[in-house]
C-alpha cells in the first residue's frame, strides 16, 4: 500500500510540473488601441507562477520593463491557475487574477470584487 501511495504522489507531482511547464516562458499581451504590447516571462516562484515584463513594444516609455506583473498564481488544474494577482501598468494597480490555457493561448484575467473582470488572450512569444 505504501508503494502505491508513493507512486500516486509521484505521478501527481510530475503532472503538476508538466502543467506548469506548459505555461513557462515568454508570452505577448494583446495590443492596446495604440498598438503597444508587452512580453511577460512566466517563471516558477516556489510552488506558484510569477511573471515579469521583459519587453515593451511600440511604447514611448519602457520603464515598465523589469516590473513584476503576475505574482503567486496557484495551480488549480492542469491548464488553469488562480488566486494570484496581476499588475495593470495602465492603472498602476494590482488586481485578483486567474489564467488558463485555451487552444495554445493564455487567457489572463484581472478582477475587482471577483465579478468585474478584464481579460486578454496572450500568445506565445517566438
Amino acid at each position: 500500500m505504501k508503494k502505491i501511495l508513493i507512486l500516486v504522489a509521484s505521478f501527481l507531482i510530475t503532472q503538476s510540473a508538466i502543467a506548469q511547464e506548459q505555461l513557462l516562458g515568454k508570452w505577448n499581451t494583446e495590443k492596446s488601441d495604440e498598438g503597444a504590447w508587452l512580453t511577460v516571462e512566466l517563471t516558477p516562484c516556489g510552488d506558484n507562477l510569477c511573471g515579469t515584463i521583459v519587453e515593451a513594444h511600440n511604447v514611448k516609455d519602457d520603464s515598465v520593463v523589469g516590473t513584476q506583473m503576475i505574482k503567486d498564481m496557484q495551480q488549480k488544474s492542469d491548464s488553469s491557475y488562480d488566486k494570484g494577482k496581476i499588475y495593470a501598468p495602465d492603472t498602476k494597480k494590482w488586481y485578483k487574477s486567474n489564467m488558463r490555457l485555451e487552444n495554445g493561448k493564455l487567457k489572463v484575467a484581472g478582477c475587482v470584487l471577483g465579478i468585474i473582470c478584464r481579460s486578454q488572450l496572450w500568445t506565445r512569444a517566438e
